[in-house]
């Protein structure tokens, strides 16, 4: 069944210490923001941050797994972060079908947004995929 404008989805997860370092681990990137609370207390934040690729992946599992759901293709996205995100804090992405572009190759526009468990947008974007299922 064709998705329709207005269709959403979300996942959310509590990001945990394991998280951090399982990315880290994954990408190479031992930035001390994420890895080393010593240098991250003395930062802005005061404290680690996850990588900004965690909201990103909450994001991709909701296209991945939920709308438009396994078949999905990622054509492109755009992101803005906008807040941290810190060993605790449970992040919720949303996914809204925002046009459909081409209904005979399954192509759709989609809203994603990223909020933490206090309402907060932490990610901001719009992504284009393609729907095979």
């Amino acid at each position: 069944m064709p998705l329709q404008p207005g269709q959403t989805a979300s996942f959310a997860k509590t990001v945990s210490e394991w998280d951090i370092y399982a990315i880290a681990g994954a990408t190479g990137d031992m930035n001390p923001l994420h890895v080393n609370a010593q240098r991250a207390a003395e930062s802005p934040f005061g404290e680690r941050i996850a990588h900004s690729i965690l909201p990103a992946g909450l994001i991709s599992t909701v296209l991945g797994m939920y709308l438009p759901g396994p078949g999905t293709i990622y054509l492109h996205q755009s992101l803005d972060f906008t807040a941290p995100v810190k060993i605790g804090d449970t992040v919720t992405a949303t996914v809204t079908v925002l046009d459909v572009l081409n209904p005979h190759k399954g192509i759709y526009r989609l809203e994603t947004v990223c909020t933490n468990q206090r309402g907060e947008t932490v990610a901001d974007g719009e992504a284009v995929v393609k729907y095979q299922g």
